[in-house]
């Protein structure tokens, strides 16, 4: 039977200290390719979600800048950070070269311009290369400011990426479907990745339905799959969230050949209150009712030890076993 830790997602918090990070680290270096291959990999900050294309948009990337670059990867931003600064610099090097001998003590090529402009960007100053000309000096002067707000702006937009609050929340891989007290019902396992206080927790889960009016009109409309209990007052480490099927339920076996039939994905929305940033976060993620496994249940991952500890094996987060595989 399963645990009711793991139904009630309710444990005791995990305290890791500096030598057992120090410790596990060294762990994972021994380990071979194939012991790690077992390991449950991190939570995705973003979940596959439905592919829109849009058509007649204009296109208008500075409107919304500052939203666009916080979309980037962390490869992106940094690549496109670089990019910035050597375009930059390449740009004053050229100006520097429009008139001969704004640079002193250095040979005018397009390496020492390209450097001079460097050093001036980021304030050095060196000492041995100096501008020599009222035009270099006016070119300093503007590089300067330039080289300011550039800073300004890559360094506020790295920050906010550093600082922006983040649902580190692992969904199972499956929905499973199975008897409670006689009545079937639809699960989904759920773990806080990062084993710290989510208060308030609340997790909704919908499906996109077509509707057609008395018109002739045919809407998507959202339609709400009620849970046994949408809220956990403290989400620590597992949540197992149930959905009863009855006849009222959008996946009753008389609707849900309709539901296939029209394309529908199952869609979970997860909320609450990070008492670490003190802010709210959210995560989200989507099923395919090819992910259902009728008839099973989710392998046990919540143990304690004789010392009082909970154990969390992520080893077993994603298994299922089949309820007829499972001793009564």
């Amino acid at each position: 039977m399963s645990s009711p830790a793991t139904v009630g997602g309710i444990a005791g918090p995990v305290v890791v200290s500096g030598p057992r990070i120090f410790r596990d680290c060294m762990l994972m270096r021994m380990m071979g390719r194939a012991e790690r291959a077992k390991l449950v990999r991190a939570p995705k900050t973003g979940a596959r979600m439905p592919q829109i294309e849009a058509i007649g948009q204009r296109a208008a990337p500075f409107e919304d800048f500052y939203h666009s670059v916080l979309k980037w990867t962390w490869f992106q931003h940094l690549a496109n950070a670089c990019g910035v600064y050597l375009l930059a610099n390449a740009l004053f090097a050229g100006l520097y070269l429009a008139q001969p001998g704004s640079i002193a003590n250095a040979e005018e090529t397009f390496e020492n311009a390209f450097f001079f402009s460097v050093q001036t960007m980021s304030t050095i100053g060196y000492g041995s290369m100096v501008p020599a000309t009222r035009f270099a000096n006016i070119l300093v002067t503007v590089e300067a400011l330039f080289g300011t707000l550039l800073v300004a702006v890559l360094t506020g937009i790295t920050f906010a990426r550093f600082a922006r609050p983040t649902a580190r929340v692992l969904f199972s891989d499956k929905m499973v479907i199975t008897p409670r007290d006689g009545v079937p019902h639809l699960m989904v396992r759920m773990a806080n990745w990062r084993h710290n206080n989510v208060v308030e927790a609340t997790l909704r889960m919908f499906v996109l339905r077509l509707h057609e009016t008395l018109e002739g009109e045919v809407l998507r409309t959202p339609v709400e799959i009620p849970l046994v209990r949408d809220r956990n007052a403290v989400f620590w480490m597992s949540w197992t969230a149930m959905h009863r099927i009855d006849e009222t339920s959008p996946l009753h076996p008389d609707r849900i050949q309709e539901l296939r039939n029209e394309g529908s994905d199952i869609f979970l929305i997860f909320g609450g209150i990070d008492e670490t940033f003190s802010t709210t976060i959210h995560a989200r993620h989507t099923y395919r009712l090819s992910d259902i496994v009728e008839g099973a249940r989710f392998v046990d991952i919540l143990s304690t030890r004789e010392d009082g500890t909970r154990v969390i094996d992520y080893h077993s987060f994603h298994e299922v076993v089949r309820c007829d595989d499972v001793d009564p």
